[in-house]
């Protein structure tokens, strides 16, 4: 078990790592085998912001029938949770504040990626992902590991 499912926190996952999950390959591998996310409890997170991130990025990318089918069982096998909460507007704020206010000078970030980091942040959870645009985000105000990709 890993610390962070011992803690009992959940890991909520940011879109890159589901998409590495999908395809299958070593990290998505590295990934799966160092946190455990099939046998992690709590159940991992998701937010439902990369839900419609991966759906764009499926159909613009235009996966096939397999793909898309793996895409679906990964977000099937997390708990999605909504941004429509006052804890994750209220994070969504501090974060932009944060990052605009950064001591080495304001951070630009996709307002997708803030919602993202605002929803592990309200859930009390560790961020998951592999872009490194979360990294002066962590550890504080948010819990969590940028994966590298070697």
């Amino acid at each position: 078990m890993t610390a962070a499912a011992g803690a009992g926190r959940p890991y909520l996952l940011d879109t890159s790592v589901i998409l590495h999950l999908v395809r299958g390959k070593a990290l998505g591998q590295r990934i799966q085998q160092t946190f455990d996310l099939i046998h992690c409890q709590p159940r991992p997170l998701v937010s439902v912001v990369s839900l419609a991130e991966a759906r764009v990025l499926a159909q613009a990318g235009n996966w096939g029938a397999a793909k898309r089918q793996a895409l679906d069982t990964a977000f099937r096998s997390l708990t999605i949770v909504n941004i429509n909460h006052p804890s994750v507007i209220d994070a969504y704020v501090q974060l932009d504040l944060h990052a605009r206010a950064h001591p080495q000078g304001a951070r630009t970030m996709g307002k997708n990626d803030l919602w993202i980091a605002a929803t592990a942040v309200a859930a009390q959870a560790v961020l998951l992902t592999t872009d490194k645009d979360f990294a002066f985000l962590i550890p504080t105000p948010v819990q969590g590991h940028v994966i590298a990709s070697a």
